[in-house]
């Protein structure tokens, strides 16, 4: 996963909720049981406080693999619990303001044109969160933006979140800066351990004989107003424990 023009990254994405939304339409924003890339990649934007299309650094970072482990709750004897279900939160957006009040006008959804939204600008959505979920990242960058990258996660321009933006880490994201994927998972692993976690599952990037095969549209090509995406394909390896 590591050669002389790159570093690995190590990520530790846990709180108490977290949203990896791809495929959210309208009303109804749903979550993956795993960090999305582009998720992870938007998190790093955030660091860096880069808010425009970045098209050139995400055509960088298109190249570079990333692997995600999840690590459940064990009970006394190291099996893994059973894990939460996803939680669905009911909300209303852009209901209760006084159009009549500027301030409170600009809260209200419109179309295109200006005007209020169907249903007189309030619009009813479903939001999905994972609970109480602990993953690890070890995010491939290219050498020569490894300390830019490590710096601004150490002291990011902007508010980190997982997912969401009501996604409060609860623990520091950033946990090292390594050679190779070796030395980052002895890292991960060790931290669970301390945090009485065990490892459930994993996401390679491509295809393999290993576990489940899926595509994903959540390569990130363009940021901004205009978000474009392509696809990819990971394993979903499942570990089994006693």
């Amino acid at each position: 996963m590591s050669n002389n023009d790159s570093r690995i990254l190590l990520l530790w994405l846990e709180g108490p909720l977290q949203a990896w939304g791809h495929n959210s339409k309208f009303g109804v924003r749903d979550t993956l049981n795993f960090p999305t890339r582009s998720g992870v990649l938007g998190l790093l934007c955030c660091a860096r406080g880069a808010g425009g299309p970045e098209v050139e650094w995400l055509a960088q970072m298109a190249t570079q693999t990333m692997e995600v482990r999840a690590y459940a709750r064990a009970d006394k004897l190291g099996v893994p619990v059973l894990r939460e279900a996803p939680l669905r939160d009911f909300h209303m957006v852009g209901s209760g303001y006084d159009d009549s009040d500027p301030w409170q006008s600009l809260l209200i959804p419109k179309t295109a044109d200006g005007k209020k939204a169907v249903g007189g600008g309030a619009k009813m959505t479903y939001r999905y969160y994972l609970q109480d979920s602990v993953f690890a990242v070890a995010l491939q960058v290219p050498a020569a933006q490894a300390e830019v990258l490590t710096d601004a996660l150490k002291n990011p321009v902007w508010d980190l979140y997982l997912g969401r933006k009501n996604c409060v880490p609860t623990e520091l994201i950033f946990q090292g800066n390594f050679d190779n994927a070796e030395a980052a998972w002895q890292r991960a692993s060790a931290l669970a351990g301390n945090k009485q976690r065990v490892l459930s599952y994993s996401v390679l990037d491509g295809e393999t004989d290993e576990g489940e095969v899926i595509t994903l549209n959540d390569v990130p090509v363009q940021f901004g107003p205009d978000k474009r995406y392509r696809d990819r394909r990971v394993t979903l390896v499942e570990h089994s424990h006693g």
